[in-house]
């Protein structure tokens, strides 16, 4: 019987992606090191079989985990590694609010949003990966919840779930200046129209919040490919503040 404890990792090569905010109609390049990611979002056997907790609102061990902060994602990247013998990733503060990335440890994270985005993609380069009925659960198809991990055929490369079903926790912060800490959220999820499942979407919100509609799904840097010298998963290249208008090649 499977109780939805599995989770398979699927290994991403070194790449670029340009990442594109309508709100600031901005878009920049970002370059990263080989990495892997999740076959899906995590579900709720896992995290119940990992952290003994179950926070979701409706029971299954095959449905994403959701009601999950982006704080109970990062302490659950930790708690998985520390299970299979890894070196955490996250260091936390003694007050428990401040964080800090140990970027040559093995372990579980979240991704990066530009991680995230390419692998969304698998090499495409329009809105999807595919028509959106066949890849995702979203408002019209989802009968108005969430449905277990993997029933959607997945993109090219393996990865179930990337648009729809439930928003996704990001590492990075959305926009410091103006909001503060609120981390980047992706994906779409079950209640959501069709434009906001998409590739290029991004949504943000505070690291406390939690709703029946955000889970995640983890990564992990391949500690051995990493290009010398850096220090984070990702780094911006060009001019982030670019006009998304002069991106012509922009597919989205």
């Amino acid at each position: 019987m499977d109780t939805g404890t599995e989770h398979e990792m699927i290994a991403i090569p070194a790449g670029r992606v340009t990442l594109s905010d309508r709100r600031t109609e901005r878009s920049w390049t970002v370059e990263f090191a080989p990495y892997a990611i999740g076959e899906h979002p995590v579900t709720q056997g896992l995290y119940a079989e990992v952290t003994g907790l179950c926070p979701s609102g409706v029971r299954g061990d095959r449905l994403p985990v959701e009601g999950v902060s982006w704080w109970d994602a990062v302490r659950f990247c930790n708690a998985l590694s520390r299970r299979e013998g890894l070196r955490p990733v996250y260091r936390f503060g003694a007050d428990g609010e401040d964080i800090e990335r140990d970027a040559s440890a093995d372990g579980y994270r979240l991704p990066g949003e530009a991680e995230w985005e390419n692998a969304c993609r698998a090499g495409t380069t329009g809105p999807r990966y595919g028509p959106l009925d066949e890849i995702a659960w979203h408002r019209d198809n989802s009968g108005e919840r969430m449905h277990e991990v993997g029933g959607k055929r997945p993109n090219s490369w393996g990865l179930h779930d990337m648009l729809g079903n439930v928003w996704e926790w990001c590492w990075d912060i959305y926009d410091p200046e103006i909001y503060g800490s609120y981390r980047v959220l992706r994906g779409g999820g079950w209640f959501d129209e069709h434009w906001s499942c998409r590739a290029s979407v991004r949504r943000r919100s505070h690291p406390t919040f939690t709703v029946d509609d955000v889970g995640f799904r983890v990564a992990r840097s391949l500690v051995g490919d990493e290009p010398e010298n850096e220090t984070e998963e990702n780094r911006v290249v060009g001019d982030p503040a670019k006009p998304l208008t002069q991106l012509l090649t922009d597919p989205r």
